[in-house]
């Protein structure tokens, strides 16, 4: 098959897979939205809380980590304090952006939801060839790394920017 023809399909196949990763998005989207709501919560103060489960974050930096707007993180964190899952603490580098932290009530939320998780991720691994999961990661890796290289930047910005 002449070289051109191998870039055509190449270039379909690459198509084809951009539509499955965007359905494969939405349908892990509805399915953690059904998770998260088991807590009474939205997947996008899941992730928030997530985000912030290791060490308390400013806004800016929880919306850089997640790839969304800070004003989408602030909505959300602010939503999250008033159900009592996080708190606002003193920065103390930066006393006009508070840290986010998670409260008990949060870090025990949180501890439900990851659990409710890794059960449907244990699901779903086993419907999957042995290293289908793996073989998918590298895969995907490895198309971002050529999509970051194309935006001519890393496509991630420094998380000490806050």
């Amino acid at each position: 098959m002449p070289i051109c023809c191998q870039r055509v399909e190449m270039s379909d196949e690459i198509a084809l897979l951009t539509a499955d990763v965007f359905e494969t998005a939405g349908a892990l989207r509805r399915l953690g939205e059904r998770t998260a709501h088991t807590e009474g919560l939205t997947q996008a103060r899941w992730q928030v809380l997530s985000v912030v489960s290791e060490t308390p974050l400013t806004v800016p930096q929880a919306a850089r980590r997640l790839g969304v707007s800070r004003q989408n993180v602030q909505r959300v964190a602010n939503d999250l304090v008033t159900l009592k899952h996080a708190v606002y603490e003193t920065n103390p580098d930066h006393r006009g952006s508070p840290l986010l932290a998670l409260s008990a009530h949060g870090r025990e939320a949180l501890s439900k939801l990851t659990a409710r998780a890794e059960t449907v991720n244990s699901t779903l691994a086993q419907a999957l060839p042995q290293d289908g999961a793996a073989t998918a990661r590298a895969l995907l890796r490895q198309l971002l790394t050529e999509l970051d290289r194309l935006e001519g930047q890393d496509g991630r910005q420094s998380d000490s920017e806050s």
